[in-house]
């Protein structure tokens, strides 16, 4: 018999209600933060929560502020009953799946934590005002769930980055716990948006992982920071259908581009669109 698919709360007065009398009875509280249409990668941030807390809270909703005018939040895929179904048998003590009307009753919001000028490069830059609608949003999870610990994933690492900060910054009481990139048996990092993919295009999108591990390889053969840049181009230069965005290797501390005689740990991301889908990934490089 399958297990039953956990139990949804709709409202914030019904989380908090819920949490209010676990956290009383000396629970502790884990949140995954999703936007929904689950996949291995977001299992395996839900796995490491139920590790980490004694209840599992996994939010889905698909957040407008964090979406431009010309990107995919009308399309964005939305499937409940089947992330139900997926988290079904992990540990979820409660699925949060809120309304627009219950995350913004008011309509659109004046009040916005803001990224700064880490939050205008890079990803960023592509997509003006996306971290500050993702902040906002990861801030009002965090109030209304209220968790010990939160879990993200490692291939968003500048939106890692940025909570990370915001949670510093604003003494929030939350621990932040990062899953390396959940991939597929060829080498892709898991996202929503693969589903966008055609074959043709999937085979495409190969040439992001194969950029970073390109990058990889030169910097343990010794290679400075230029010419590990240089080798993850090759890879993406070669690749049909694929309009880069970035390469970059960036100072894990600051999220700013690193030096060209940087030496230590270095994090190399890249992101490009493969027609109407753009795509990120992130790996760790040691440099010198």
């Amino acid at each position: 018999m399958s297990p039953a698919p956990p139990p949804v709360e709709s409202t914030i007065d019904g989380l908090r209600a819920r949490l209010d009398a676990e956290r009383a009875a000396g629970r502790t509280v884990a949140l995954v933060p999703t936007m929904g249409s689950l996949h291995e990668g977001h299992l395996a941030l839900v796995d490491r929560a139920a590790a980490l807390a004694d209840l599992v809270v996994v939010s889905i909703f698909v957040n407008p502020l964090q979406f431009g005018p010309a990107e995919d939040y009308d399309r964005y895929p939305r499937d409940l009953t089947a992330d139900l179904a997926a988290l079904s048998g992990r540990g979820v003590s409660v699925v949060f799946a809120p309304t627009l009307a219950e995350m913004y009753p008011r309509g659109p919001i004046n009040t916005r934590v803001s990224a700064g000028a880490v939050g205008e490069i890079l990803d960023g830059a592509s997509r003006p005002g996306h971290f500050d609608g993702m902040l906002t949003v990861v801030a009002k999870l965090l109030l209304i769930a209220g968790p010990d610990v939160a879990v993200f994933g490692e291939k968003d690492a500048q939106q890692v980055f940025l909570v990370n900060r915001m949670v510093a910054d604003l003494d929030v009481p939350t621990r932040i716990d990062v899953v390396s990139t959940v991939r597929a048996s060829d080498g892709l990092a898991l996202s929503s948006r693969n589903a966008y993919l055609s074959t043709e295009q999937r085979a495409a999108a190969l040439a992001l992982p194969g950029a970073l591990a390109a990058a990889r390889a030169a910097a343990e053969a010794g290679a400075a920071l230029p010419a590990a840049v240089e080798a993850a181009l090759a890879p993406l230069d070669a690749a049909p259908l694929l309009e880069l965005d970035y390469v970059a290797v960036v100072d894990p501390a600051t999220f700013r581009p690193a030096e060209p005689d940087f030496t230590g740990v270095a994090r190399a991301l890249v992101a490009a669109r493969i027609g109407a889908t753009r795509l990120i990934d992130t790996q760790l490089l040691h440099l010198g």
